[in-house]
């Protein structure tokens, strides 16, 4: 989840109207030559010698690490009162953020190539893995949380988190899971135009799924299996569909900025923020903040930090914002990491690669679409739409993929293209076995139910 929106002279211009939100989204067109690839991946922290989860404060704690990150690599720490709860780069190339249940989440730069991706990913691990070491905290990459209960996972100091989950125990069963209990890696795209946008929307959506198959990584929870090969994706399903879900009216005729526009009005608020203070306005109408009915605020109309901080409390497989987000794969071991954005970027930033997606799922009705969504979280590759297996399916797109990436000729290391960072994801398709089905392997195999080896296994 994404944190409040920096507070700048532009951030606090007062929107009038609905055009001035057509308007912030549409600016975010740019041409292909200004295209940058920005990737989000969190991890959880853990106590290496008990294995548990690491608090807030103490001398192992998220505190020592956000401030050893600080005070070593020249970050910037971001405060909600006397606490840091955040990290940014002097020089605005990305930042370092905590999610509810403590996650650590690092926010990378726009970038050109996948490359320069994979060494901001190697650089970040690096930077962390010596920090954890002096502390005796270690980093693991799933997509949920493989023992701790929620009553045992810690809870971050942020006002957010204060007023999304009791919220959240309304409007669905698993939005505490996915705050405190989950971990993701997304990658943020950039379009041309409405049009392109438009057209790279459907595209992921409907992909989405295919994508989440591939990185399929959370299969336990509380210590034993949970019957899921991405339980972190189930989670999405019964969070707040309200703000959530595969986005049925992307796919009808009229679709651009407006009608996304029109739907973030529609989603209830969270909250509001004024003097670095939250104001709790959960349920409440953003229509009505524009009118100047918000009845937290009588009479105050809304500035621009409040529709793009309401834009981060959306939750769509794929979120607009001013480019894509790709929100829908679990987290991984480092090496799937840098899969994850190549694989986007070899779909979305060729147009021949994009048409020939397209092409693939331009037929696929919205209730194909969500049988397909639905799924996914217990069969991964094993799913199947119009008679076809995902498995199946990721030859398909990972061809596309490949040729898309190719056809960037963005050379790295020894020569190689972006188009190397897929063969881990050629490996899953070819073995017909996601990392969730691996770990269950392991699970019931070689460590002999014991699932304190994903741990010593599978840590960064």
């Amino acid at each position: 989840m994404s944190g409040p929106t920096p507070d700048t002279p532009k951030a606090r211009q007062p929107i009038e109207s609905k055009a001035q939100l057509i308007e912030e989204l549409s600016s975010g067109s740019k041409p292909k030559d200004q295209w940058r690839i920005g990737t989000e991946h969190e991890k959880f922290p853990f106590l290496t010698d008990t294995l548990g989860p690491v608090p807030y404060e103490g001398q192992r704690s998220i505190r020592a690490l956000l401030e050893g990150l600080r005070d070593r690599f020249g970050w910037t720490g971001v405060y909600e009162g006397d606490n840091i709860i955040a990290l940014s780069d002097p020089d605005g190339l990305g930042n370092v953020s905590l999610e509810p249940g403590g996650q650590f989440e690092l926010s990378g730069a726009p970038l050109k190539t996948v490359h320069d991706t994979c060494e901001e990913v190697h650089e970040h691990l690096s930077e962390v893995r010596e920090i954890g070491d002096r502390l005796g905290i270690g980093f693991l990459g799933l997509g949920a949380s493989p023992m701790w209960t929620r009553a045992e996972t810690p809870v971050m100091p942020k006002g957010r988190y204060g007023i999304m989950a009791p919220y959240m125990d309304k409007v669905g069963k698993y939005g505490r899971d996915m705050m405190f209990r989950t971990c993701t890696v997304q990658v943020n795209l950039d379009f041309a135009s409405e049009a392109d946008m438009v057209k790279k929307l459907r595209v992921s959506l409907a992909l989405q799924p295919i994508g989440t198959a591939l990185f399929a990584n959370s299969p336990f929870l509380e210590g034993k299996p949970n019957g899921f090969l991405s339980f972190r994706s189930e989670v999405w399903r019964d969070t707040d569909n309200q703000r959530s879900g595969m986005l049925p009216f992307a796919f009808e005729p009229g679709m651009g900025f407006e009608r996304y526009v029109d739907y973030a009005l529609d989603v209830p608020m969270y909250f509001v923020m004024r003097d670095g203070k939250y104001i709790n306005c959960a349920g409440e109408s953003f229509r009505s903040f524009l009118d100047g009915k918000l009845p937290q605020l009588p009479g105050e109309k809304p500035v621009v930090k409040d529709w793009a901080d309401h834009l981060t409390t959306i939750f769509p497989e794929v979120r607009l914002k001013k480019y894509l987000e790709m929100r829908g794969t679990d987290s991984g071991p480092w090496w799937r990491l840098c899969a994850l954005p190549a694989l986007w970027v070899g779909l979305l930033y060729d147009q021949a690669a994009l048409d020939a997606a397209w092409d693939m799922v331009k037929d696929w009705t919205a209730e194909e679409r969500q049988k397909l969504r639905d799924d996914v979280p217990t069969q991964a590759l094993n799913a199947t739409i119009r008679g076809r297996s995902v498995r199946d399916m990721s030859r398909d797109v990972l061809a596309i993929s490949r040729a898309g990436l190719l056809a960037r000729n963005e050379l790295g290391c020894k020569g190689k293209t972006e188009a190397a960072f897929l063969d881990v994801l050629d490996e899953t398709v070819s073995t017909g076995k996601t990392a969730a089905e691996n770990l269950l392997s392991l699970y019931h195999g070689s460590w002999n139910g014991d699932i304190t080896r994903v741990f010593r296994d599978f840590a960064y």
